[in-house]
């Protein structure tokens, strides 16, 4: 999903990007692969934020600035390019709208702004459902997560402006073995295999995460969106 959400940003050498919440880098390093005009990494988590940015030493095209994705201290109109992953989707719905607006404010006219968040399906989904995947998801990742429905994506970036022009869609088989190795790699998945076995507390938490992710398999999705500042 995330090398479909760059291939819809079209992401090229005059571009100026911007993502939110870096962490690791993973698509920061996809991102630069790219050879942009410049990338900025806006991560609130001060740790992740010195981490990225001691990574990244050696791109001068590169900086990360330790802030939030709601107030970024950027100038307006300074983006053509705005990308954030699996962030939206733990922050509450007057949260999540205020992070669309601050990417609608940085973007520049005709700039594109790529998300990749947690979703439920259908469309049609009635609320009590609604309300129980989400308490029992937070329950479990100890994280307020409230995932939405695509409808309800493309909603909440239309208020703030936008106009969705492309969106994809994937299974959630985020702790299935075959997508742990495709995303991981082989060596990488021993080493998940040898930390999950010998430590007891967070294997618990874990499989609890993956028996929520297999009892609404068919609930939940992930959506990648890319929407356009008109």
């Amino acid at each position: 999903m995330t090398v479909k959400i760059i291939a819809g940003l079209q992401v090229d050498g005059k571009d100026s990007i911007v993502e939110f919440a870096p962490g690791m880098g993973y698509t920061a390093s996809l991102l630069l692969a790219k050879k942009p005009l410049s990338y900025t990494g806006i991560e609130l988590n001060e740790e992740a934020a010195t981490r990225l940015q001691h990574k990244i030493t050696t791109t001068p095209v590169a900086t990360i600035i330790n802030a939030s994705a709601s107030k970024t201290g950027l100038p307006d109109s300074c983006a053509t390019k705005v990308i954030g992953e699996a962030m939206l989707t733990m922050q509450a719905d007057q949260r999540k709208s205020e992070i669309i607006h601050e990417a609608f404010r940085i973007l520049k006219k005709g700039g594109l702004y790529g998300i990749h968040e947690l979703g439920l399906t259908p469309d049609t989904l009635d609320q009590n459902s609604k309300d129980t995947i989400q308490r029992e998801l937070a329950k479990t990742i100890r994280v307020n997560a409230r995932p939405l429905t695509k409808k309800e994506w493309c909603l909440l970036l239309e208020r703030e402006g936008f106009k969705v022009k492309e969106v994809f869609s994937s299974p959630m088989h985020l702790l299935r073995p075959g997508r742990l190795l495709s995303d991981e790699g082989f060596f990488r998945v021993l080493k998940i295999g040898f930390n999950v076995i010998t430590h007891p507390k967070e294997r618990k938490r874990i499989l609890a995460m993956r028996n929520i992710f297999q009892k609404y398999n068919r609930q939940m999705t992930a959506f990648g969106i890319i929407a356009e500042k008109p």
